[in-house]
C-alpha cells in the first residue's frame, strides 16, 4: 500500500525485579513482619517504613491511607535485608543493585526465606528462656546459667533472651569443647560493650529525633556500623592467630 506508515512497537518494559512473582497488593504491614521476621527478628514496622522512603520498595497505598505489600514486595524487602546483614553494603549501593535487577541488566534468583536458627526450629522471639536456649543449640541449661553468671549474656524481662543469644550459646558451647568455659568469654562481653558505645556515639544524633524516619534511620545506622565493628573484631582476631600454627 501506498502511503502506508510502518510503525513499529516499541520494546515494553521489563517487569520489575523480582520476575515471576505475585505483585497482587494484600498484605498488611504486619503480614509483611511475620513473613520476614522468621529470617530477620529484629525487623521493625519503622524499618519497612524508612526502607519506603529511601525508594527501596513501594507498597501500595489503600483509600484510607493503609500500606498493602504484594509478595514481590516482600521479596524485595527481603533481598534488602539480606545485602544489609550478609555484605555489608549501605542502602545507597543497594538501591544500585536493585535498579540494575528492574532492568534486567543483572539478574537474582529470590531465595527462599531461611529460619534465624540453624536447626530448623521456628524460633519464639518473646518466649526465648534459657531452658529453649539450651534445646535449640543442643547444649545444657547450666551452661546456658553460667554465661549469665559471668555476665556473658544478660536476659530481659522475665529471663527471656534476645535472639542473638542462639550465638552465643552456640559459640560458647563449641569453645568449652577446647577448655574455654564461660569466665574466659567476659573479655568479649567487655569488648562487644565498648564498641556499642562507639555505635551509640553514631546514632545519637539520629536516635534523638523525634520522627518516624529519624528512628528508623538510627536503627539502620545502628546495624551497618555494628556489623562493620564486627568485621574488624574477626579481622584483628585471625590477625593475631595468623602465625600461631607452625
Amino acid at each position: 500500500m501506498t502511503g502506508a506508515v510502518e510503525q513499529t512497537a516499541e520494546p515494553l518494559a521489563p517487569e520489575p525485579w523480582p520476575r515471576g512473582i505475585s505483585r497482587r497488593a494484600s498484605m498488611r504491614i504486619s503480614d509483611v513482619l511475620a513473613a520476614l521476621r522468621l529470617e530477620f527478628p529484629a525487623v521493625t514496622t519503622s524499618k519497612l517504613r524508612f526502607l519506603e522512603e529511601q525508594g527501596l520498595v513501594a507498597p501500595v497505598r489503600t483509600p484510607a491511607g493503609y500500606r498493602q505489600y504484594s509478595p514481590a514486595d516482600v521479596e524485595r524487602l527481603r533481598f534488602v535485608l539480606r545485602q544489609q546483614r550478609d555484605k555489608y553494603m549501605p542502602l545507597k549501593v543497594i538501591g544500585e543493585r536493585l535498579a540494575a535487577l528492574d532492568a534486567g541488566e543483572d539478574e537474582q534468583t529470590p531465595v527462599r526465606a531461611r529460619l534465624a536458627t540453624s536447626n530448623g526450629v521456628t524460633p519464639a522471639p518473646d518466649r526465648l528462656t534459657a531452658e529453649r536456649l539450651a534445646q535449640e543449640v543442643g547444649t545444657t541449661v547450666e551452661l546456658v546459667a553460667e554465661l549469665v553468671a559471668q555476665g556473658v549474656l544478660r536476659p530481659g524481662p522475665r529471663g527471656v533472651f534476645d535472639p542473638w543469644a542462639r550465638e552465643v550459646v552456640a559459640v560458647a558451647a563449641s569453645l568449652a569443647d577446647h577448655g574455654i568455659d564461660p569466665r574466659h568469654l567476659r573479655t568479649f562481653r567487655a569488648a562487644a560493650d565498648r564498641q556499642a558505645d562507639l555505635v551509640d556515639q553514631v546514632v545519637a544524633p539520629w536516635r534523638g529525633q523525634r520522627s518516624v524516619s529519624a528512628r528508623a534511620r538510627a536503627g539502620t545506622l545502628a546495624a551497618e556500623v555494628g556489623e562493620l565493628c564486627a568485621r574488624m573484631h574477626t579481622a584483628l582476631v585471625r590477625s593475631a592467630v595468623h602465625d600461631l600454627a607452625p
